[in-house]
């Protein structure tokens, strides 16, 4: 688990990529917020959440299927994170804060980079700089 990244992952930058280029400016990883959300817009109090769909158990999700092996272990650790992200979401709402969770799959979607502009006018359209 060496490995596995917490930031910088290959769909986090894919989508900060895409809003970047939109024009959109934001702040990374902002550590006094629930959760460590990994794009932040602080003026207008928007958290984007960029989700790895097997460690955060992206429900009816093929690459979210939980291993055999070690079974006891993984559904615990996943179930702990999903626990965890719910809570996260939960306390940013409870602090104001509008959030907006992608998940790794759809980042690989080839209609993503349309999704995530017709997102615009309805989660980032107030954003810009």
């Amino acid at each position: 688990m060496q490995r596995v990244h917490s930031t910088d992952t290959r769909p986090e930058m894919a989508v900060r990529r895409l809003v970047h280029g939109m024009g959109y400016r934001y702040r990374l990883h902002v550590g006094h917020l629930p959760g460590k959300p990994d794009m932040v817009f602080s003026r207008q109090r928007k958290v984007i959440f960029v989700h790895g769909c097997f460690w955060h158990g992206h429900p009816s999700c093929k690459n979210a299927k939980r291993p055999d092996q070690n079974a006891a272990f993984w559904n615990a650790k996943i179930d702990r994170n999903m626990e965890r992200d719910s809570l996260n979401m939960v306390k940013m709402k409870g602090l104001g804060w509008k959030v907006l969770v992608i998940w790794e799959c759809m980042v690989y979607d080839k209609s993503f980079t349309l999704q995530l502009k017709d997102l615009k006018g309805a989660f980032l359209n107030d954003c810009r700089k």
